[in-house]
């Protein structure tokens, strides 16, 4: 196989150029090419508004023999023979597997987890505190209608199938290094379950939270076809254990479920659990995180910085990245953005209020948001130990609550930074999923933390033009951008506690959709690496 590095073409070329365009890099005729793979696209707007895709493809020649003459004689640093070799599971051990292994909740971690356990004869059984996708919209939507009277602490943005990656953009980046092709069996398995194929190579993939909720419900389904159990509405409160190894765990209403083996893959907002295994005193730490705010532009103008022209056509919304470090050292970046989306009241307690960023597939509402967050780290909790991180996100959400009567309290950037209230919109004009209300968002976060925003905003506003624009549109808080806390596993991935696998975004070993279903993957591995296939 040939691998092409930087293959250039206009960005709305047709569907032959590709082809074209390698032929002649290889200076070949196009006969002698028999199939071309795109591995990646990404858009290269240098000389904006001339805008190029760059493409990595793999060619295969019809005639597969002449690949080392070709690559010679075309000469180009760019072009070089490549290997490709496909995920595979590991070879099953030879211990016998007694109990079935028992996964705790149903994010992309854990229904990795559950999927490739189920193609190995494992038949795990898969407990979710929350509802299947079709009950968990309902209950979302009717959240966002009512407010927080209508929040179920157990279904809602956080928590139920799909995990909080399906009410957000659905984006699929990871900076995990990936000799072992899980990234590439994670987004095989979106496209098989009904992703856009475009996931397997755009820069930027995503799949947008209408498309996801269908996928996440073909991936049950899978698991359930290849003899897993999927339970919803069951809720584990203990992981039971005897002389420091996993022998159960013990469900809301007394149930008890034996197993060796429990795959922790909760998400990071699991606070009720956390604070279990705390009490159990399962090996944790605190870790580093970032809070901050939402902010909404008007998707035309950050096309206009990104693309050079506002209407982007077949590109697409155009995302954006920015990064500032601040005189105080901290770090301030953006974080979830989501080009033509939508913020949305992500709450999962009572009394607390928490926002996320959301998009469809499509990418369509008109209005460019993004996380705009500050580092922080346990040297800002307000207690120490493993939870002190939590007890911080817990304070800031009650004053979000509070600040808001309940609703998304939202200001305008130049009232913020003038600390003043906010008593009117200006011309951006603002996409939520739930009710808000004006307040000062500069009495949510420490002063220091605020310093920080503000200088790094300062910063943006001359890397986009206009990023920094007096009504731009803030709301807060935005606190569950990574888990406060890691549980520490050894080089089997157990945790203190044996038979106790702890996994994804909640346990610390992840930081997306993506990067959570691989270590879903990984930790099944080692599961499947002991135990001999089922007969």
């Amino acid at each position: 196989m040939i691998r092409i590095n930087q293959l250039t073409l206009p960005v709305d070329h047709g569907e032959e150029a590709i082809k074209k365009k390698a032929a002649k890099l290889l200076k070949v005729d196009e006969s002698a090419i028999g199939e071309i793979r795109i591995v990646h696209r990404s858009i290269d707007a240098r000389k904006k508004p001339q805008l190029l895709f760059s493409y990595i493809v793999d060619v295969m020649l019809a005639n597969s023999k002449r690949e080392g003459t070709v690559i010679k004689k075309a000469a180009n640093q760019n072009i070089r023979a490549e290997g490709f070799r496909p995920y595979a599971y590991p070879e099953h051990g030879t211990a016998e597997m007694k109990k079935r292994p028992v996964i705790i909740g149903a994010g992309p971690a854990g229904m990795f987890a559950a999927l490739a356990l189920s193609e190995n004869g494992c038949a795990p059984i898969l407990l979710e505190q929350g509802d299947a996708v079709e009950e968990r919209t309902k209950r979302v939507e009717d959240f966002w209608k009512n407010g927080d009277e209508a929040l179920d602490i157990r279904s809602n943005v956080q928590f139920g199938e799909g995990g909080a990656g399906t009410f957000s953009d659905g984006k699929l980046n990871t900076l995990v290094k990936d000799p072992s092709g899980r990234n590439g069996k994670v987004l095989s398995t979106f496209v098989e379950m009904g992703a856009d194929p475009s996931i397997l190579y755009d820069h930027a993939p995503h799949i947008g939270t209408d498309v996801l909720r269908g996928v996440v419900k073909n991936i049950r389904n899978r698991i359930i076809a290849g003899g897993g159990e999927v339970h919803f509405r069951t809720e584990v409160t203990k992981i039971l254990e005897e002389n420091g190894r996993v022998t159960g765990v013990m469900t809301a209403d007394g149930a008890v479920i034996e197993t060796d083996h429990v795959i922790l893959s909760v998400g990071h907002s699991a606070r009720d659990l956390f604070a279990e295994l705390d009490r159990m005193k399962v090996f944790m730490e605190p870790k580093p995180f970032a809070v901050g705010l939402r902010i909404q532009h008007p998707q035309a103008q950050i096309n206009k910085n990104q693309y050079g022209m506002e209407d982007a056509g077949k590109l697409g919304a155009a995302p954006y990245k920015v990064t500032a470090k601040t005189t105080s050292g901290r770090g301030v970046y953006s974080f979830c953005m989501c080009p033509g989306g939508m913020v949305v009241n992500a709450s999962s307690e009572k009394g607390h209020l928490a926002v996320n960023g959301m998009s469809n597939f499509k990418r369509d509402s008109g209005i460019a948001n993004s996380a705009l967050i500050v580092a922080i780290t346990p040297a800002d909790f307000p207690e120490a130990g493993p939870l002190g991180g939590i007890a911080f996100q817990r304070s800031l959400e009650e004053r979000a609550f509070a600040l808001g009567g309940g609703k998304i309290p939202i200001q305008l950037y130049g009232d913020f930074a003038a600390n003043r209230p906010t008593v009117a919109l200006g011309d951006v004009d603002p996409v939520f999923c739930g009710g808000f209300s004006f307040a000062n968002l500069r009495e949510l976060m420490p002063e220091a933390l605020n310093g920080a925003f503000l200088e790094g905003m300062e910063q943006f506003g001359r890397r986009i033009k206009g990023f920094d624009r007096a009504d731009a549109v803030l709301a807060g808080i935005e606190s569950r951008t990574s888990s406060p806390l890691r549980i520490c596993r050894d080089e089997s991935l157990q945790s203190s506690l044996k038979g106790l696998y702890p996994c994804g975004e909640g346990a610390g070993y992840a930081g997306g959709i993506t990067s959570a279903a691989m270590d879903g993957l990984k930790v099944a591995e080692e599961i499947i690496k002991r135990y001999a296939a089922a007969e």
